[in-house]
C-alpha cells in the first residue's frame, strides 16, 4: 500500500477516524492493529518476520534486564537474528554467488522495510544494554513502536526516548497541529509526484545506454539521480512526518537541504539523518569512534561507509558506492580541513560534481555497467547534450530541469534568507501550499510508483 495510491488515502481516512473516535485507552492498540493491517497489504508473510524478530528482540532486553551478568549474551542474540534476517532475505542470492554456483538461484523478495525496522529494534536493544533506558514496555507498545505505519518501510530510523513516549501519552483531538501536518504532506507528494516520478522519465533511459553518454552527460544523468532519489526519499520522509502529526505524534527531521553542503562531512549530517547517525552510534563508536590511534580512526571510517553502503543493497555497485564517500571522506580531513577558503568558494560545487559522480555507482545494476559509465570520463570530453535529451519527449527534459532550479530556489531561500522571507510566508505560505497542492494535481504522476528506497 503506497503512500501515492488512492487505497492508502481510504486507509488513512479510516484510521483517522477511527482513531479519535475510540476512547483514549484503546487508541494504541487500534493504530497497532492499523500498522499491521498495513504491512501486511504488501505480503502477508512480511508480518509473520516482523513478529518474530519484534518478539527476540523484546524478549532478550527483558532478559537482560533481569540478568544482568549475561548482558551480551542476550545481546548477541538479538543482534544475531536481526542480521541472519538481513543476510537470508536481503543479501541470501548475494553470499550465495560469493560461496556458491550461480546456479543456485531463489526468488526470496526483500520484505518491505526489513531494513529500517530490524535497525530502529536493535538500536534499542543496544540502547537497553548500554544501560540508557529501563523500559517497562508491554510487547504490544514495543511492536507499535516498531511497526508505527507512517515511518514503518522508509523511515525515519525513530529512537526510543523520542518516540516511545509519544505513542504511550494520551493526546486529544483539539492538538492536532493541521498546518504542520498539511505542510509536510502537501511538499512531501510535491517532491515524490511531481519532480521525482517525472525525473525518472528521464533518468531511466539514460542508464539504460549508459555506455552512449559523453562524459557531461555522464555527469548530468548521475546528478539527475541524485536529485530523484532525494526528492524520492525526503519526500516519502515529509509524507511521513505530516501523516503522524494526525496522530499527535511528531518524527525526527531526517534531512536538512544536503544539496547545500560544503563537503562529504557536512552532507552527511544534513543527509538521511536518522541512518547516518545510527551507523555513528551504534557502528561508528562501538568499532572504538576517535577513540583509538589515527590508523585505526581510518580504518573505522572506511569501514562504516562501505558497511552503510552495503546496508543499502546486496551489490558491489553499493560497496563501491560506500568506499568512494569513505575514502573523500578521509582525503578531505588530511588536505582539505585547513583550506577555508577553499571550501567556501568551491565547497558546494565540489560536493555536488562529487555526488553526482558516486551515485553513478548507486543506480547502475552491475559492475560491469558501472565500468562502462566511468569509462565515458576517459572519452568524449564535448559538450553536447543530445543523448540525454532525445531519450524522451523534451517536454520532460524541460520540465525536469525547471523543477530541479525550482527545487534549489526553495531551499536556498530556506538556508539564507529564512529571516527576510519570515514575513512573507507568515502571509503568503497558505497560498504557496496551496499551489503546490494544485500543481500536484495538474503535473503529479499518479501511476502509484514505488518508492525507490522500498527495494532497500
Amino acid at each position: 500500500m503506497l503512500f501515492n495510491s488512492l487505497s492508502f488515502i481510504v486507509f488513512l481516512v479510516f484510521v483517522f477516524v477511527g482513531y479519535w473516535s475510540i476512547p483514549e485507552r484503546w487508541r494504541k492498540y487500534f493504530l497497532l492493529l492499523a500498522s499491521i493491517y498495513f504491512y501486511a497489504c504488501f505480503e502477508w508473510w512480511y508480518v509473520g518476520l516482523l513478529l518474530l524478530t519484534t518478539l527476540i528482540d523484546f524478549w532478550a532486553v527483558q532478559k537482560m534486564l533481569k540478568h544482568q551478568d549475561k548482558k551480551r549474551f542476550f545481546l548477541w542474540i538479538s543482534i544475531g537474528m536481526n542480521l541472519l534476517a538481513l543476510g537470508i532475505f536481503k543479501y541470501g542470492q548475494f553470499f550465495l554467488n560469493l560461496f556458491q554456483s550461480t546456479e543456485w538461484q531463489y526468488n526470496w523478495a526483500i520484505p518491505v522495510g526489513l531494513s529500517f525496522y530490524t535497525f530502529q529494534s536493535m538500536g534499542y536493544v543496544i540502547d537497553v544494554y548500554r544501560n540508557k533506558y529501563r523500559p517497562n514496555d508491554t510487547f504490544a507498545e514495543f511492536l507499535l513502536y516498531v511497526s508505527f505505519f507512517p515511518h514503518m518501510v522508509a523511515g525515519p530510523v525513530v529512537r526510543y526516548y523520542s518516540l516511545m513516549p509519544q505513542l504511550k501519552q494520551i493526546t486529544y483531538f483539539k492538538d492536532i497541529p493541521w498546518w504542520d501536518a498539511f505542510k509536510w504532506c502537501v511538499w512531501g507528494y510535491f517532491k515524490k509526484m511531481v519532480i521525482a516520478d517525472n525525473l525518472d522519465v528521464v533518468v531511466t533511459p539514460a542508464y539504460q545506454h549508459i555506455a552512449e553518454l559523453n562524459a557531461i552527460e555522464t555527469i548530468i544523468a548521475g546528478f539527475l539521480f541524485a536529485v530523484q532519489v532525494y526528492c524520492d526519499f525526503s519526500g516519502y520522509s515529509d509524507i511521513a512526518t505530516g501523516i503522524a502529526k494526525l496522530f499527535n505524534v511528531h518524527l525526527s527531521i531526517n534531512w536538512m537541504r544536503p544539496f547545500l553542503s560544503k563537503s562529504i562531512k557536512e552532507f552527511w549530517s544534513r543527509n538521511h539523518i536518522s541512518v547516518t547517525t545510527w551507523f555513528r552510534d551504534y557502528l561508528y563508536i562501538s568499532l572504538g569512534g576517535n577513540r583509538v590511534s589515527k590508523s585505526r580512526w581510518m580504518i573505522n571510517i572506511f569501514l562504516t561507509f562501505v558497511i552503510s553502503g552495503f546496508w543499502h543493497g546486496s551489490n558491489y555497485t553499493f560497496i563501491i558506492w560506500g568506499s568512494l564517500h569513505g575514502i573523500f571522506f578521509l582525503i578531505e580531513h588530511y588536505f582539505f580541513q585547513s583550506s577555508k577558503w577553499i571550501k567556501t568558494i568551491f565547497g558546494n560545487i565540489y560536493l555536488l560534481l562529487f555526488h553526482s559522480v558516486s551515485m553513478l555507482a548507486f543506480r547502475c545494476p552491475s559492475v560491469y555497467d558501472l565500468a562502462e559509465a566511468y569509462k565515458n570520463f576517459f572519452q568524449d570530453w564535448s559538450f553536447h547534450l543530445s543523448h540525454l535529451s532525445s531519450y524522451q519527449d523534451k517536454i520532460y527534459w524541460y520540465f525536469g530541469w525547471m523543477m530541479v532550479v525550482f527545487l534549489f530556489i526553495k531551499e536556498l531561500s530556506e538556508e539564507h534568507l529564512h529571516s527576510a522571507l519570515k514575513i512573507v510566508k507568515d502571509k503568503y505560505r497558505e497560498v504557496f501550499y496551496v499551489v503546490l497542492l494544485v500543481c500536484i494535481f495538474v503535473f503529479g504522476n499518479f501511476h502509484a510508483v514505488p518508492f525507490i528506497y522500498f527495494q532497500f
